[in-house]
């Protein structure tokens, strides 16, 4: 399946650039970028992000995911909206004086 249609990028070479990037160094974080740079291309309009970035998800041997690459529902769990309390509103508080 073609996952960016500027540079024809398929699903097939996003594993396969994984595969090689993970056997040259099974430490390396695995970014977008570095795939574009292994298959030798570069993005252009960034409509298929999306694709890509599910396609990378649902490669095995990508391992430790980056947090851009987290499922929606994984950083929902971590966000803890700037520290507040979740019944702070400013309006709640009494009048100034």
């Amino acid at each position: 399946m073609i996952v960016c249609h500027c540079t024809q990028i398929s699903d097939h070479q996003i594993k396969a650039a994984i595969d090689w990037m993970r056997s040259a160094d099974p430490q390396t974080i695995i970014t977008p970028g570095k795939i574009y740079h292994a298959l030798g291309k570069r993005a252009d309009c960034g409509g298929c992000m999306p694709l890509f970035l599910d396609t990378m998800r649902h490669c095995g041997n990508l391992m430790v995911a980056p947090p851009i690459l987290r499922a929606k529902s994984d950083i929902a769990k971590d966000t803890h909206h700037e520290g507040r309390r979740k019944g702070h509103r400013v309006s709640q508080r009494g009048a100034a004086v």
